[in-house]
């Protein structure tokens, strides 16, 4: 069983058929060309058209259990749905007072799901059931993926607040909150990331900070709209928008150590050292980036059936991708920032990029979702439903799952495409 339209990419490399010159935005150089790597498992529709509400559009992400082979998706219906990953049928819905147009969090050792919704409220919910555990109201929409440290569940709120919880009661740990910086910043706004005991928060005023996870007391918090600023004043650019709507992205850098990623939406992207906030690099092309992606492929054999089958081991690559709806999805080295290769997206958003089988999968509010190579950016396959997809797809091995805006779940099987081109 195949979706409606299938697209494909003439073979020429991302490289030239995308850059910025060649880009014609009434027409996408993309025909019908399909490769077979992207195979439907089951096609359904999910969303309760009566009960939607807001735009015409499906965000957040869905959780993937692979032990238990549940996915947790929400939907703007209000409704929170366990869906069995194989065939697409229900398990169970949860209803809240708003809609739910966050990433879920799955944590095995208590069999919880944690989510967020638009009703101001974060959710914890037995998985096997859907039972409501406890519910924390924080007045203001919940979007982005909780983490957790221990026992302590960390989440950010649409209103530059920071929570920590006890993960099991709901209780709360400690808090930290920020005025945002209302008018002066775009929709959406970066989620919480934990990394080596510290968590890292990014605001709606330009700044990025770091706290200690067990007790969130600031260990340094760095201006990145000063740094944008900066960086326009020297282009004679103006631009109204310095926030960071990021979630941070935490890396280890070769002959650098830990460092954390974050972009301004006008000064492009950071790269910060993680103990202090200093500025390790910066790329101030990257406009408009929405979220930061880490893809790494380990060092391996060459392809036992390719031309160079006999030739010596493949090293191991890391690249950081950001996206962005007005210049596109950027392939970054995250050593220096620098960039490797640009897609241009003709007209309309697109998601971050999700690892599966060897390649990358994004989403595109136009033109459906993309199966891409990771080094450089060619189509491998691609479906589209006619809605487009604002949705983060989520994948698992070969398995990837997405909802599109018409409120329809896939489930798709991806073939490994390394060694076809």
């Amino acid at each position: 069983m195949r979706a409606a339209l299938v697209l494909g990419l003439a073979a020429a490399t991302a490289c030239t058929t995308f850059g910025a010159d060649r880009v014609n935005p009434e027409k996408p150089s993309w025909f019908t060309t399909p490769s077979g790597d992207m195979q439907v498992m089951f096609r359904r529709p999910l969303t309760i058209e009566a009960r939607k509400s807001g735009e015409p559009y499906e965000h957040g992400r869905p959780e993937i259990d692979p032990a238990g082979r549940r996915v947790f998706v929400g939907s703007s219906d209000r409704g929170l749905y366990a869906i069995r990953a194989f065939d697409g049928s229900s398990i169970w819905r949860f209803e809240t007072a708003g809609m739910v147009q966050s990433e879920p969090l799955y944590d095995p050792d208590l069999d919880v799901v944690y989510f967020g919704s638009n009703d101001g409220a974060l959710y914890a919910v037995h998985a096997a059931d859907g039972a409501l555990l406890w519910r924390y109201n924080c007045g203001s929409e919940i979007w982005r993926k909780p983490v957790l440290s221990g026992d302590t569940l960390v989440f950010v709120n649409a209103s530059d607040q920071v929570f920590a919880v006890d993960r099991a009661t709901g209780k709360t740990r400690w808090q930290i909150k920020r005025t945002p910086a209302l008018g002066m910043e775009i929709g959406g706004y970066g989620g919480p990331a934990i990394d080596g005991g510290r968590v890292y928060v990014a605001y709606s005023d330009g700044h990025v900070g770091a706290y200690d996870a067990r007790d969130g007391a600031e260990k340094w918090l760095v201006d990145l709209s000063a740094e944008a600023e900066q960086s326009l004043a020297t282009t004679g650019e103006t631009q109204r928008y310095l926030d960071v709507d990021t979630t941070p992205l935490p890396l280890e850098l070769n002959g650098i150590g830990p460092v954390v990623l974050a972009a301004s939406y006008a000064g492009g992207v950071y790269a910060l050292d993680a103990t202090n906030g200093s500025r390790v690099w910066a790329n101030n092309e990257a406009h408009g980036v929405h979220t930061l992606t880490r893809w790494f492929e380990r060092a391996h054999a060459p392809n036992p059936t390719g031309p160079d089958r006999n030739g010596p081991w493949v090293p191991a690559k890391e690249i950081v991708f950001a996206s962005s709806a007005g210049t596109g999805l950027w392939a970054l080295d995250p050593q220096t920032g620098r960039k490797i290769w640009r897609l241009p997206v003709p007209e309309g958003g697109l998601t971050a990029p999700v690892a599966v089988a060897g390649a990358i999968a994004v989403g595109t509010t136009r033109y459906g979702l993309f199966l891409l190579s990771p080094i450089n950016g060619r189509v491998i396959d691609a479906i589209n439903l006619d809605s487009g997809f604002a949705e983060t797809p989520a994948a698992y091995g070969n398995r990837l799952y997405e909802l599109s805006n018409a409120g329809t779940l896939l489930g798709l099987s991806i073939d490994p495409p390394l060694g076809r081109r």
